[in-house]
Protein backbone atom coordinates (compact mmCIF):
# COMPACT_ATOMS: atom_id res chain seq x y z
CA UNK A 1 0.00 0.00 0.00
CA UNK A 2 1.58 3.58 -0.72
CA UNK A 3 2.53 6.22 1.50
CA UNK A 4 -0.35 8.19 -0.55
CA UNK A 5 -3.05 6.06 0.54
CA UNK A 6 -2.50 6.26 4.01
CA UNK A 7 -1.96 10.16 3.92
CA UNK A 8 -5.33 10.34 2.41
CA UNK A 9 -7.36 7.69 4.48
CA UNK A 10 -5.72 9.47 7.58
CA UNK A 11 -6.73 13.30 6.23
CA UNK A 12 -10.20 11.91 5.76
CA UNK A 13 -10.32 10.67 9.25
CA UNK A 14 -8.98 14.00 10.44
CA UNK A 15 -11.75 15.84 7.84
CA UNK A 16 -14.91 14.36 9.21
CA UNK A 17 -17.49 15.70 8.15
CA UNK A 18 -19.42 17.02 11.25
CA UNK A 19 -21.48 14.38 12.46
CA UNK A 20 -25.58 14.80 11.59
CA UNK A 21 -27.88 14.39 14.82
CA UNK A 22 -29.51 11.43 12.76
CA UNK A 23 -33.19 11.79 10.65
CA UNK A 24 -30.89 13.29 7.56
CA UNK A 25 -34.50 12.47 5.57
CA UNK A 26 -35.88 15.50 7.88
CA UNK A 27 -34.54 18.56 6.57
CA UNK A 28 -32.88 18.68 2.65
CA UNK A 29 -29.98 20.61 4.30
CA UNK A 30 -28.63 17.28 5.51
CA UNK A 31 -29.21 15.28 2.50
CA UNK A 32 -26.98 18.60 0.66
CA UNK A 33 -24.54 17.50 3.28
CA UNK A 34 -24.58 13.70 2.30
CA UNK A 35 -23.46 14.17 -1.23
CA UNK A 36 -20.71 15.64 0.30
CA UNK A 37 -19.55 13.20 2.67
CA UNK A 38 -20.34 10.58 -0.51
CA UNK A 39 -17.67 12.47 -2.51
CA UNK A 40 -15.32 12.33 0.24
CA UNK A 41 -16.39 7.94 0.17
CA UNK A 42 -15.48 8.37 -3.78
CA UNK A 43 -12.09 9.62 -3.47
CA UNK A 44 -11.81 7.21 -0.67
CA UNK A 45 -13.00 4.10 -3.11
CA UNK A 46 -11.17 5.12 -6.08
CA UNK A 47 -7.68 5.29 -3.93
CA UNK A 48 -8.56 1.97 -3.02
CA UNK A 49 -9.09 0.88 -6.80
CA UNK A 50 -6.01 2.13 -8.05
CA UNK A 51 -3.92 0.08 -5.18
CA UNK A 52 -5.69 -2.28 -5.80
CA UNK A 53 -5.15 -2.27 -9.67
CA UNK A 54 -1.61 -2.01 -8.68
CA UNK A 55 -1.59 -5.07 -6.63
CA UNK A 56 -3.14 -6.71 -9.70
CA UNK A 57 -0.90 -5.32 -11.86
CA UNK A 58 1.97 -7.03 -10.39
CA UNK A 59 0.03 -10.47 -9.79
CA UNK A 60 -0.60 -10.61 -13.62
CA UNK A 61 3.36 -9.61 -13.90
CA UNK A 62 4.47 -12.61 -11.99
CA UNK A 63 2.11 -14.88 -13.68
CA UNK A 64 3.23 -13.42 -17.11
CA UNK A 65 7.16 -14.37 -15.96
CA UNK A 66 6.34 -17.85 -14.87
CA UNK A 67 4.08 -18.75 -17.50
CA UNK A 68 6.59 -17.71 -19.83
CA UNK A 69 9.76 -19.86 -18.05
CA UNK A 70 6.89 -22.76 -18.48
CA UNK A 71 6.30 -22.10 -22.22
CA UNK A 72 9.86 -21.40 -23.07
CA UNK A 73 13.11 -22.95 -21.26
CA UNK A 74 10.65 -26.30 -19.62
CA UNK A 75 9.08 -27.04 -22.31
CA UNK A 76 12.02 -26.87 -24.69
CA UNK A 77 14.33 -27.71 -22.86
CA UNK A 78 12.29 -30.40 -20.68
CA UNK A 79 14.87 -33.08 -19.95
CA UNK A 80 18.08 -30.98 -19.69
CA UNK A 81 16.31 -27.48 -18.15
CA UNK A 82 16.61 -28.51 -14.45
CA UNK A 83 20.27 -29.62 -15.51
CA UNK A 84 20.87 -26.18 -15.70
CA UNK A 85 22.18 -24.72 -11.97
CA UNK A 86 20.97 -21.29 -12.82
CA UNK A 87 17.70 -22.84 -13.85
CA UNK A 88 17.82 -24.79 -10.56
CA UNK A 89 18.36 -22.19 -8.35
CA UNK A 90 15.73 -19.66 -10.06
CA UNK A 91 13.14 -22.58 -9.45
CA UNK A 92 13.80 -23.09 -5.93
CA UNK A 93 14.07 -19.32 -5.00
CA UNK A 94 10.24 -18.86 -6.95
CA UNK A 95 8.72 -21.58 -5.25
CA UNK A 96 10.37 -20.93 -1.65
CA UNK A 97 10.12 -17.30 -1.56
CA UNK A 98 8.40 -15.89 -4.31
CA UNK A 99 5.66 -17.83 -4.59
CA UNK A 100 4.31 -17.48 -1.15
CA UNK A 101 5.62 -13.65 -1.00
CA UNK A 102 2.67 -13.36 -3.90
CA UNK A 103 -0.15 -15.88 -1.90
CA UNK A 104 0.54 -14.68 1.64
CA UNK A 105 0.87 -10.77 0.57
CA UNK A 106 -0.68 -8.82 3.11
CA UNK A 107 -1.13 -5.86 0.66
CA UNK A 108 -4.36 -6.47 -0.35
CA UNK A 109 -5.53 -6.81 3.50
CA UNK A 110 -3.44 -3.56 3.80
CA UNK A 111 -5.81 -1.82 1.29
CA UNK A 112 -8.89 -3.08 2.08
CA UNK A 113 -8.51 -2.02 5.70
CA UNK A 114 -7.54 1.34 4.32
CA UNK A 115 -10.83 1.28 2.64
CA UNK A 116 -12.68 0.28 5.81
CA UNK A 117 -11.03 2.98 7.84
CA UNK A 118 -11.78 5.80 5.41
CA UNK A 119 -15.05 4.63 5.55
CA UNK A 120 -15.18 4.61 9.12
CA UNK A 121 -14.02 8.21 9.57
CA UNK A 122 -17.34 9.16 7.84
CA UNK A 123 -19.56 6.81 9.37
CA UNK A 124 -21.13 9.15 12.03
CA UNK A 125 -22.70 11.18 9.87
CA UNK A 126 -24.15 8.51 7.08
CA UNK A 127 -27.61 7.91 7.24
CA UNK A 128 -29.12 5.41 9.75
CA UNK A 129 -31.69 2.72 8.91
CA UNK A 130 -34.41 5.11 9.68
CA UNK A 131 -33.37 7.38 7.43
CA UNK A 132 -33.67 4.79 4.77
CA UNK A 133 -37.37 4.08 6.01
CA UNK A 134 -38.18 8.07 6.18
CA UNK A 135 -36.73 8.89 2.80
CA UNK A 136 -39.21 5.20 1.44
CA UNK A 137 -42.44 6.82 3.19
CA UNK A 138 -41.25 10.48 1.53
CA UNK A 139 -41.67 9.26 -1.90
CA UNK A 140 -44.88 7.42 -1.19
CA UNK A 141 -46.37 10.74 0.74
CA UNK A 142 -45.50 12.06 -2.85
CA UNK A 143 -47.23 9.55 -4.87
CA UNK A 144 -50.78 9.76 -3.08
CA UNK A 145 -50.59 13.63 -2.46
CA UNK A 146 -49.66 14.80 -5.79
CA UNK A 147 -51.28 11.36 -7.49
CA UNK A 148 -48.69 10.22 -8.91
CA UNK A 149 -48.24 7.50 -11.85
CA UNK A 150 -45.64 5.21 -9.92
CA UNK A 151 -44.58 3.87 -13.93
CA UNK A 152 -43.52 7.31 -14.51
CA UNK A 153 -42.01 7.82 -11.29
CA UNK A 154 -39.52 4.74 -11.39
CA UNK A 155 -38.13 5.98 -14.77
CA UNK A 156 -37.80 9.82 -13.00
CA UNK A 157 -40.79 11.61 -14.39
CA UNK A 158 -43.37 13.29 -12.23
CA UNK A 159 -46.21 12.71 -13.99
CA UNK A 160 -50.28 12.27 -13.45
CA UNK A 161 -52.99 10.16 -15.21
CA UNK A 162 -55.31 12.90 -17.09
CA UNK A 163 -59.54 11.48 -16.82
CA UNK A 164 -58.88 10.32 -19.43
CA UNK A 165 -55.78 8.23 -19.10
CA UNK A 166 -53.17 9.77 -20.49
CA UNK A 167 -50.03 10.54 -18.49
CA UNK A 168 -49.03 14.57 -18.32
CA UNK A 169 -46.16 15.86 -16.50
CA UNK A 170 -46.78 17.87 -13.68
CA UNK A 171 -43.16 19.15 -13.46
CA UNK A 172 -40.13 18.40 -15.32
CA UNK A 173 -36.58 18.23 -13.50
CA UNK A 174 -33.73 19.50 -15.30
CA UNK A 175 -31.79 16.52 -13.96
CA UNK A 176 -33.27 13.09 -12.44
CA UNK A 177 -32.16 9.53 -12.12
CA UNK A 178 -34.16 6.00 -12.47
CA UNK A 179 -35.12 3.53 -9.47
CA UNK A 180 -33.51 0.55 -9.88
CA UNK A 181 -35.17 -3.06 -9.17
CA UNK A 182 -33.61 -2.35 -6.01
CA UNK A 183 -34.86 1.27 -5.16
CA UNK A 184 -38.42 -0.31 -5.65
CA UNK A 185 -37.42 -3.60 -3.35
CA UNK A 186 -36.33 -1.26 -0.62
CA UNK A 187 -39.53 1.08 -1.19
CA UNK A 188 -41.80 -1.74 -1.03
CA UNK A 189 -40.17 -3.33 1.98
CA UNK A 190 -40.65 -0.71 4.11
CA UNK A 191 -44.88 -0.66 3.08
CA UNK A 192 -44.51 -4.06 3.36
CA UNK A 193 -42.83 -4.23 7.39
CA UNK A 194 -45.71 -1.45 8.03
CA UNK A 195 -47.98 -3.81 6.88
CA UNK A 196 -48.78 -1.40 3.91
CA UNK A 197 -49.74 -3.96 1.30
CA UNK A 198 -51.11 -1.10 -1.09
CA UNK A 199 -47.69 0.45 -1.29
CA UNK A 200 -46.16 -2.96 -1.01
CA UNK A 201 -48.04 -4.01 -4.02
CA UNK A 202 -47.26 -1.34 -6.16
CA UNK A 203 -43.52 -0.84 -5.88
CA UNK A 204 -42.60 -4.25 -5.50
CA UNK A 205 -44.31 -5.14 -8.97
CA UNK A 206 -42.49 -2.18 -10.18
CA UNK A 207 -39.15 -4.17 -8.63
CA UNK A 208 -40.03 -7.57 -10.32
CA UNK A 209 -40.56 -6.16 -13.61
CA UNK A 210 -37.14 -4.09 -13.80
CA UNK A 211 -35.40 -7.20 -11.70
CA UNK A 212 -36.81 -9.52 -14.83
CA UNK A 213 -35.45 -6.82 -16.98
CA UNK A 214 -32.09 -6.89 -15.82
CA UNK A 215 -29.03 -8.38 -17.63
CA UNK A 216 -27.30 -8.60 -14.65
CA UNK A 217 -28.61 -11.30 -12.11
CA UNK A 218 -26.85 -9.83 -9.01
CA UNK A 219 -24.86 -6.47 -7.73
CA UNK A 220 -22.99 -6.59 -4.98
CA UNK A 221 -24.30 -3.78 -3.85
CA UNK A 222 -27.86 -4.62 -3.77
CA UNK A 223 -29.87 -4.90 -0.64
CA UNK A 224 -32.27 -7.53 -2.58
CA UNK A 225 -32.83 -9.73 -5.76
CA UNK A 226 -35.61 -11.26 -8.12
CA UNK A 227 -36.51 -13.70 -5.08
CA UNK A 228 -36.46 -11.21 -2.68
CA UNK A 229 -39.44 -9.52 -4.65
CA UNK A 230 -41.04 -12.21 -5.92
CA UNK A 231 -41.17 -13.47 -2.18
CA UNK A 232 -42.26 -9.68 -0.75
CA UNK A 233 -44.72 -9.98 -3.70
CA UNK A 234 -46.44 -13.29 -3.53
CA UNK A 235 -47.32 -12.01 0.35
CA UNK A 236 -48.60 -8.92 -0.21
CA UNK A 237 -51.01 -9.98 -2.68
CA UNK A 238 -51.93 -12.73 -0.84
CA UNK A 239 -52.88 -10.09 1.87
CA UNK A 240 -55.04 -8.13 -0.58
CA UNK A 241 -57.02 -11.19 -1.05
CA UNK A 242 -55.50 -11.65 -5.02
CA UNK A 243 -54.57 -15.72 -4.41
CA UNK A 244 -54.80 -16.37 -7.49
CA UNK A 245 -51.74 -13.73 -8.24
CA UNK A 246 -49.97 -14.92 -5.19
CA UNK A 247 -50.08 -18.25 -6.28
CA UNK A 248 -48.52 -17.21 -9.85
CA UNK A 249 -45.72 -15.59 -8.41
CA UNK A 250 -44.88 -18.14 -5.56
CA UNK A 251 -44.82 -20.79 -8.56
CA UNK A 252 -42.18 -18.59 -10.51
CA UNK A 253 -40.00 -18.39 -7.09
CA UNK A 254 -39.89 -21.94 -6.88
CA UNK A 255 -38.26 -22.29 -10.20
CA UNK A 256 -35.44 -20.14 -8.91
CA UNK A 257 -35.43 -21.75 -5.49
CA UNK A 258 -37.23 -25.18 -5.72
CA UNK A 259 -36.11 -26.00 -2.28
CA UNK A 260 -37.62 -23.27 -0.53
CA UNK A 261 -39.59 -25.30 2.07
CA UNK A 262 -41.41 -22.15 3.57
CA UNK A 263 -42.68 -21.07 -0.13
CA UNK A 264 -43.60 -24.52 -0.98
CA UNK A 265 -46.00 -24.24 2.13
CA UNK A 266 -47.57 -21.36 0.86
CA UNK A 267 -48.16 -23.15 -2.75
CA UNK A 268 -50.17 -25.88 -1.14
CA UNK A 269 -52.28 -23.06 1.09
CA UNK A 270 -52.83 -20.98 -2.00
CA UNK A 271 -54.03 -24.03 -3.76
CA UNK A 272 -56.24 -25.29 -1.17
CA UNK A 273 -57.69 -21.92 -0.75
CA UNK A 274 -58.57 -21.49 -4.02
CA UNK A 275 -60.29 -25.25 -4.41
CA UNK A 276 -62.64 -24.27 -0.76
CA UNK A 277 -63.12 -20.69 -2.75
CA UNK A 278 -62.68 -20.55 -6.41
CA UNK A 279 -62.12 -16.90 -8.08
CA UNK A 280 -65.42 -15.31 -9.74
CA UNK A 281 -64.49 -14.82 -13.28
CA UNK A 282 -64.31 -10.52 -13.20
CA UNK A 283 -61.95 -8.16 -14.67
CA UNK A 284 -58.82 -7.70 -12.83
CA UNK A 285 -58.60 -6.75 -9.19
CA UNK A 286 -57.92 -2.30 -9.08
CA UNK A 287 -55.92 -1.93 -5.56
CA UNK A 288 -58.12 0.36 -3.25
CA UNK A 289 -56.17 3.08 -1.25
CA UNK A 290 -56.94 2.49 2.45
CA UNK A 291 -59.23 4.88 4.19
CA UNK A 292 -57.96 7.10 6.75
CA UNK A 293 -59.71 7.90 10.51
CA UNK A 294 -57.15 10.61 11.66
CA UNK A 295 -57.09 12.74 8.79
CA UNK A 296 -60.78 13.28 8.22
CA UNK A 297 -59.24 16.16 5.56
CA UNK A 298 -57.75 13.80 3.27
CA UNK A 299 -59.39 14.40 -0.02
CA UNK A 300 -59.69 18.44 0.44
CA UNK A 301 -56.01 18.67 1.44
CA UNK A 302 -54.61 16.70 -1.03
CA UNK A 303 -56.90 18.20 -4.13
CA UNK A 304 -55.56 22.08 -2.79
CA UNK A 305 -52.07 20.34 -2.57
CA UNK A 306 -52.01 19.13 -6.34
CA UNK A 307 -53.68 22.69 -7.28
CA UNK A 308 -50.17 24.10 -6.24
CA UNK A 309 -51.60 27.30 -5.33
CA UNK A 310 -53.85 27.88 -8.35
CA UNK A 311 -57.28 28.30 -7.60
CA UNK A 312 -58.88 30.74 -10.14
CA UNK A 313 -61.89 30.36 -8.89
CA UNK A 314 -60.93 31.49 -6.00
CA UNK A 315 -59.66 34.85 -7.12
CA UNK A 316 -62.85 35.77 -8.77
CA UNK A 317 -63.72 37.27 -5.65
CA UNK A 318 -63.74 41.37 -6.62
CA UNK A 319 -63.53 42.00 -3.13
CA UNK A 320 -59.71 41.00 -2.90
CA UNK A 321 -57.28 43.56 -4.14
CA UNK A 322 -53.75 44.55 -3.76
CA UNK A 323 -51.88 47.74 -2.91
CA UNK A 324 -48.63 49.23 -1.27
CA UNK A 325 -48.93 49.06 2.41
CA UNK A 326 -47.70 51.59 5.11
CA UNK A 327 -49.79 50.83 8.25
CA UNK A 328 -49.36 54.43 9.35
CA UNK A 329 -46.02 53.17 9.86
CA UNK A 330 -43.14 55.84 9.64
CA UNK A 331 -40.70 53.15 8.86
CA UNK A 332 -42.87 51.99 5.82
CA UNK A 333 -44.27 55.71 4.59
CA UNK A 334 -41.21 55.75 2.04
CA UNK A 335 -40.79 52.03 1.32
CA UNK A 336 -44.41 50.35 2.05
CA UNK A 337 -44.38 47.09 1.63
CA UNK A 338 -46.42 45.33 -1.48
CA UNK A 339 -49.80 43.52 -0.20
CA UNK A 340 -52.18 41.04 -1.60
CA UNK A 341 -54.94 40.22 0.18
CA UNK A 342 -55.81 36.71 -0.72
CA UNK A 343 -58.51 35.77 1.48
CA UNK A 344 -60.91 38.11 4.15
CA UNK A 345 -62.07 34.66 5.92
CA UNK A 346 -60.16 33.37 7.55
CA UNK A 347 -58.61 37.19 6.93
CA UNK A 348 -54.64 35.74 5.08
CA UNK A 349 -52.42 38.24 3.22
CA UNK A 350 -49.42 37.89 1.52
CA UNK A 351 -46.57 40.53 1.89
CA UNK A 352 -44.29 40.20 -1.56
CA UNK A 353 -40.44 40.95 -0.73
CA UNK A 354 -40.78 41.17 2.50
CA UNK A 355 -36.89 40.14 2.80
CA UNK A 356 -34.27 40.52 0.80
CA UNK A 357 -31.98 37.39 -0.41
CA UNK A 358 -29.05 38.21 1.98
CA UNK A 359 -31.40 38.29 5.06
CA UNK A 360 -32.94 35.11 4.15
CA UNK A 361 -29.35 33.59 3.77
CA UNK A 362 -28.09 35.29 6.83
CA UNK A 363 -31.09 33.54 8.44
CA UNK A 364 -30.69 30.25 7.68
CA UNK A 365 -26.75 30.06 8.45
CA UNK A 366 -27.78 31.14 11.82
CA UNK A 367 -30.36 28.52 11.92
CA UNK A 368 -28.38 26.16 10.26
CA UNK A 369 -25.88 24.30 13.11
CA UNK A 370 -29.17 24.52 15.48
CA UNK A 371 -31.83 22.70 13.36
CA UNK A 372 -33.24 19.60 15.10
CA UNK A 373 -36.61 17.19 14.45
CA UNK A 374 -39.81 19.41 14.71
CA UNK A 375 -41.93 18.33 17.01
CA UNK A 376 -45.88 18.92 17.66
CA UNK A 377 -47.52 19.51 21.13
CA UNK A 378 -49.00 16.15 22.60
CA UNK A 379 -50.95 17.05 25.79
CA UNK A 380 -48.90 18.78 27.81
CA UNK A 381 -45.41 17.10 26.11
CA UNK A 382 -44.25 17.61 22.77
CA UNK A 383 -43.25 14.85 20.12
CA UNK A 384 -42.08 13.95 16.82
CA UNK A 385 -44.76 12.91 14.30
CA UNK A 386 -44.74 11.39 11.22
CA UNK A 387 -47.49 14.05 9.55
CA UNK A 388 -44.52 16.56 10.50
CA UNK A 389 -41.11 16.33 8.46
CA UNK A 390 -38.93 18.75 8.98
CA UNK A 391 -36.08 20.73 11.24
CA UNK A 392 -36.46 23.43 12.98
CA UNK A 393 -34.31 25.67 15.35
CA UNK A 394 -35.35 28.80 17.88
CA UNK A 395 -33.42 31.97 17.62
CA UNK A 396 -33.32 35.03 19.33
CA UNK A 397 -32.91 38.77 18.08
CA UNK A 398 -29.65 38.61 19.10
CA UNK A 399 -28.51 35.87 17.28
CA UNK A 400 -27.68 38.14 13.96
CA UNK A 401 -28.69 41.78 12.87
CA UNK A 402 -30.84 40.28 10.60
CA UNK A 403 -33.24 38.28 12.84
CA UNK A 404 -33.69 42.18 14.71
CA UNK A 405 -34.59 43.54 11.72
CA UNK A 406 -37.09 41.51 10.55
CA UNK A 407 -39.05 42.00 13.93
CA UNK A 408 -39.11 45.29 13.74
CA UNK A 409 -40.42 45.28 10.32
CA UNK A 410 -43.21 42.48 11.28
CA UNK A 411 -43.75 44.76 14.05
CA UNK A 412 -44.55 47.53 11.41
CA UNK A 413 -46.61 45.83 9.05
CA UNK A 414 -48.94 44.24 11.64
CA UNK A 415 -48.39 46.96 14.18
CA UNK A 416 -48.63 44.32 17.45
CA UNK A 417 -45.92 43.59 19.55
CA UNK A 418 -43.89 40.84 18.49
CA UNK A 419 -41.07 41.14 21.80
CA UNK A 420 -40.85 38.12 23.68
CA UNK A 421 -42.73 37.08 25.49
CA UNK A 422 -45.79 38.19 23.90
CA UNK A 423 -44.41 36.45 20.69
CA UNK A 424 -42.21 33.70 20.43
CA UNK A 425 -38.65 33.32 19.34
CA UNK A 426 -38.40 32.56 15.62
CA UNK A 427 -38.94 29.71 14.36
CA UNK A 428 -36.32 28.67 10.92
CA UNK A 429 -37.50 25.69 9.43
CA UNK A 430 -35.95 23.31 6.62
CA UNK A 431 -38.23 20.40 5.18
CA UNK A 432 -37.01 17.52 4.14
CA UNK A 433 -37.18 14.61 1.35
CA UNK A 434 -41.46 15.05 0.98
CA UNK A 435 -41.53 17.55 3.87
CA UNK A 436 -44.43 18.54 5.22
CA UNK A 437 -47.18 19.15 7.90
CA UNK A 438 -50.55 17.92 7.79
CA UNK A 439 -53.65 20.08 8.73
CA UNK A 440 -53.29 21.64 11.48
CA UNK A 441 -54.06 24.81 13.75
CA UNK A 442 -51.61 27.28 15.32
CA UNK A 443 -53.11 27.89 17.96
CA UNK A 444 -53.55 26.24 21.08
CA UNK A 445 -56.68 23.59 20.94
CA UNK A 446 -56.15 22.90 24.65
CA UNK A 447 -55.46 24.38 27.78
CA UNK A 448 -53.27 21.88 28.22
CA UNK A 449 -50.94 23.12 25.59
CA UNK A 450 -47.20 23.67 26.35
CA UNK A 451 -47.65 27.15 24.31
CA UNK A 452 -49.17 28.69 27.32
CA UNK A 453 -45.87 27.77 29.21
CA UNK A 454 -44.96 31.72 28.12
CA UNK A 455 -47.95 32.97 30.17
CA UNK A 456 -48.66 35.64 27.48
CA UNK A 457 -51.79 33.49 26.21
CA UNK A 458 -52.92 31.71 22.70
CA UNK A 459 -51.49 33.01 19.67
CA UNK A 460 -53.40 35.10 18.09
CA UNK A 461 -51.43 35.42 14.88
CA UNK A 462 -49.32 33.58 12.41
CA UNK A 463 -46.22 35.29 10.36
CA UNK A 464 -44.71 33.08 7.99
CA UNK A 465 -41.63 34.37 6.09
CA UNK A 466 -40.47 31.70 2.70
CA UNK A 467 -37.04 31.95 3.10
CA UNK A 468 -36.62 29.98 -0.30
CA UNK A 469 -38.17 29.07 -3.53
CA UNK A 470 -38.94 25.37 -4.36
CA UNK A 471 -39.79 23.82 -7.87
CA UNK A 472 -42.53 21.89 -7.07
CA UNK A 473 -44.75 21.64 -3.93
CA UNK A 474 -44.75 22.93 -0.83
CA UNK A 475 -48.12 25.03 -0.51
CA UNK A 476 -49.70 26.29 2.28
CA UNK A 477 -53.27 24.70 1.85
CA UNK A 478 -56.36 26.26 4.12
CA UNK A 479 -58.73 23.09 4.42
CA UNK A 480 -61.45 24.81 5.17
CA UNK A 481 -61.50 27.89 3.40
CA UNK A 482 -60.97 25.83 0.45
CA UNK A 483 -57.46 27.43 -1.54
CA UNK A 484 -54.04 27.36 -1.33
CA UNK A 485 -50.54 29.79 -1.28
CA UNK A 486 -47.54 28.53 -3.71
CA UNK A 487 -44.02 29.41 -1.93
CA UNK A 488 -43.06 33.00 -2.70
CA UNK A 489 -39.31 33.17 -2.23
CA UNK A 490 -38.94 36.13 0.06
CA UNK A 491 -42.71 36.92 1.01
CA UNK A 492 -44.39 36.40 3.94
CA UNK A 493 -47.88 35.22 4.68
CA UNK A 494 -49.97 36.64 7.90
CA UNK A 495 -53.34 35.56 9.20
CA UNK A 496 -55.37 35.87 12.64
CA UNK A 497 -55.86 33.03 14.27
CA UNK A 498 -58.11 33.51 16.79
CA UNK A 499 -61.88 36.14 16.39
CA UNK A 500 -61.88 38.75 18.54
CA UNK A 501 -63.18 36.85 21.68
CA UNK A 502 -60.40 34.67 21.77
CA UNK A 503 -62.31 31.76 20.09
CA UNK A 504 -60.15 29.83 18.22
CA UNK A 505 -61.09 30.53 14.01
CA UNK A 506 -61.56 27.18 12.37
CA UNK A 507 -60.98 28.58 9.28
CA UNK A 508 -57.08 28.30 9.77
CA UNK A 509 -56.71 25.06 9.78
CA UNK A 510 -53.87 24.44 7.51
CA UNK A 511 -51.77 22.38 6.16
CA UNK A 512 -47.73 22.48 4.91
CA UNK A 513 -47.94 20.71 1.60
CA UNK A 514 -45.35 18.17 0.75
CA UNK A 515 -42.10 19.31 -1.37
CA UNK A 516 -42.06 17.83 -4.12
CA UNK A 517 -38.82 19.31 -5.62
CA UNK A 518 -36.74 21.67 -4.57
CA UNK A 519 -35.26 23.05 -0.99
CA UNK A 520 -38.07 24.85 1.72
CA UNK A 521 -37.06 26.88 4.54
CA UNK A 522 -39.64 29.32 6.29
CA UNK A 523 -39.51 31.18 9.09
CA UNK A 524 -42.57 31.42 11.56
CA UNK A 525 -42.60 34.13 13.70
CA UNK A 526 -46.12 33.80 16.42
CA UNK A 527 -47.43 36.42 18.34
CA UNK A 528 -49.53 35.86 21.41
CA UNK A 529 -52.93 37.42 22.79
CA UNK A 530 -51.27 39.47 25.59
CA UNK A 531 -49.07 42.54 25.07
CA UNK A 532 -51.58 42.98 21.99
CA UNK A 533 -54.22 44.82 24.33
CA UNK A 534 -54.51 48.01 22.84
CA UNK A 535 -53.39 46.93 19.22
CA UNK A 536 -56.10 44.35 19.12
CA UNK A 537 -58.76 45.14 21.27
CA UNK A 538 -62.24 42.65 21.91
CA UNK A 539 -65.21 43.95 19.89
CA UNK A 540 -68.06 44.85 21.52
CA UNK A 541 -69.55 41.85 19.78
CA UNK A 542 -69.12 38.74 21.65
CA UNK A 543 -69.77 36.40 18.96
CA UNK A 544 -66.87 38.26 16.46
Amino acid sequence: MSIYFKLLTSWFVTSLAIPTNGEIFTSMMNVRQAIDTERKLIHILKSYIDQETERLRDIQRFYAKVSQLHSTVYTRLSGTAAANPLVAFTLIKRLQSEWPNVVYSKEAEENIQALRSGYGSVEGSLPKHEDVQGAAQGLMRLQDVYALRLEGLVRGHFQRLTNHGNAVDIYRPPVSVRLSGDDCFLVGKVAYDDEDYYHSVQWLEESVRLFRDSTLAWMPENEGSLEDALDHLAFSHFKTGNISYALSLSQELLRHDPLNGRVLLNVEKYERLLVENPPVATTASVLKRPSTTYLRTRNAYEKLCQTQGSQPKHYEDPELFCDYFSNGSPGLLLQPVRREVVSFQPYVVLYHNFTTDSEAESIKGVAQPALRRSVVASGVNQSTVDYRISKSAWLKETAHPSIGRLDKRVQAVTGLNVQHPYAEYLQVVNYGIGGHYEPHFDHATSESSPLYKLNSGNRVATFMIYLSAVDAGGSTAFIYANFSVPVVQNAALFWWNLHRNGEGDEDTLHAGCPVLVGDKWVANKWIHEHGQEFQRPCSQDPDE
